[in-house]
């Protein structure tokens, strides 16, 4: 499918600097671009790209002002990369056929008890479990497995081998990519007096909220009582574990491979990155940032910045780093200094014996 510039710009609430006739065909990246597409800048850093691309349309910022000619037509909005993450989503739209997918392959289980909702679509190989609930426009794709009494709300896309056990609660527009597995037992054993372990039981469920979408690989482990919650808006990436009766607080986004231990509460809107390692009991404060590889181990209050392991307060661990830099040469300094203070020692301890 073909767009001018002028239809994107009127999609977008943006204005037009060029020809606004000019066709775009597909997307690319700035340094990639070719006639017929359509890229945007947003980061100052591929500036000079624009200049140089082949691209017949670039979405910039209101406030973008070329320093040298530009051939491409600008579509200027107020947040590049949100407008083009807009488009993106329309265009996956439209080239994924399998969104607009409805049925129940004859593949799959169903139980009777189960209630699907309009315009479902349940792929080959899916397993819907007694009194399961499935909301209107939710796919699920192949082999996906619904527990008994899990709820899904409406919209939800689930993709291949995802597993959601008995009683977890999906919200709307949910997200979950390939073998997930919500609802799996927490980690909760009591050491006996011989040295074994005795399997807790793990009674309690998950609650995904609104919004959220969740990487492939990631595990959510059902509460040992209660819930274990992810809230509205959540950006969960691949190959994260989140513990029993762990609270993750909205439009909080994690990136891969973090781990949270039992019942730590993090705080809304909270930015956590790559592998860090949260211990349990804790309370993490609103909009808390932490650094990749970072280990906490202690309540942290709100807007504040943490890196390191164990985590330091982002100023004290910068001026850290600056020494661990030159640790080898304070310690070749300390070794000249020992040496000093020997030679020194002896020459008194000769004095001494002279008097």
């Amino acid at each position: 499918m073909q767009f001018t510039a002028k239809q994107i710009s009127e999609f977008l609430n943006g204005t037009i600097v060029g020809d606004e006739k000019v066709l775009v065909d597909r997307l690319s990246k700035i340094e990639d671009g070719v006639p017929g597409s359509l890229c945007f800048l947003s980061n100052p850093k591929y500036e000079n790209f624009i200049y140089t691309t082949g691209a017949s349309v670039i979405i910039v910022a209101q406030s973008f002002e070329p320093t040298k000619p530009v051939s491409s037509t600008l579509v200027k909005v107020k947040d590049p990369y949100s407008a083009f993450s807009v488009l993106l989503e329309k265009y996956d739209e439209v080239l994924n056929s399998e969104q607009h997918k409805s049925g129940i392959s004859d593949l799959s289980f169903v139980h009777p008890s189960a209630k699907i909702g309009e315009n479902v679509y349940v792929g080959p190989f899916c397993c819907i479990e007694e009194n399961a609930v499935i909301g209107n426009n939710t796919k699920l794709y192949a082999q996906v497995f619904i527990g008994a009494a899990a709820t899904l709300g409406d919209n939800c896309q689930i993709n291949p081998g995802v597993r959601i056990y008995k009683h977890s609660q999906i919200g709307n527009k949910v997200i979950i990519h390939s073998n997930t597995v919500i609802g799996s037992d927490g980690f909760g054993f009591a050491p006996q007096t011989n040295g074994s372990y005795s399997k807790i039981a793990q009674i309690g469920n998950v609650i995904i909220e609104d919004n959220v979408e969740i990487g492939a690989n990631t595990t959510i482990d059902r509460a040992t009582m209660g819930s274990t919650y992810v809230r509205e808006g959540v950006k969960l990436d691949n190959l994260i574990q989140i513990a029993h009766n762990v609270d993750v607080g909205s439009h909080t986004v994690i990136a891969a491979q973090t781990g949270i231990s039992g019942s730590t509460k993090v705080g809304s809107n909270s930015v956590i990155g790559g592998q860090v390692g949260i211990a349990g009991h804790l309370n993490l404060g609103k909009r808390t940032q932490v650094g990749a590889k970072a280990g906490i181990n202690f309540n942290t209050e709100e807007n504040k910045q943490w890196h390191g392991s164990p985590a330091q307060p982002l100023k004290e661990w910068m001026r850290s780093t600056v020494i661990f830099k030159h640790l080898p040469e304070v310690e070749r300094k300390l070794r000249e200094l020992e040496a000093k203070v020997a030679a020194l020692n002896a020459v008194i301890d000769n004095i001494k014996e002279t008097e």
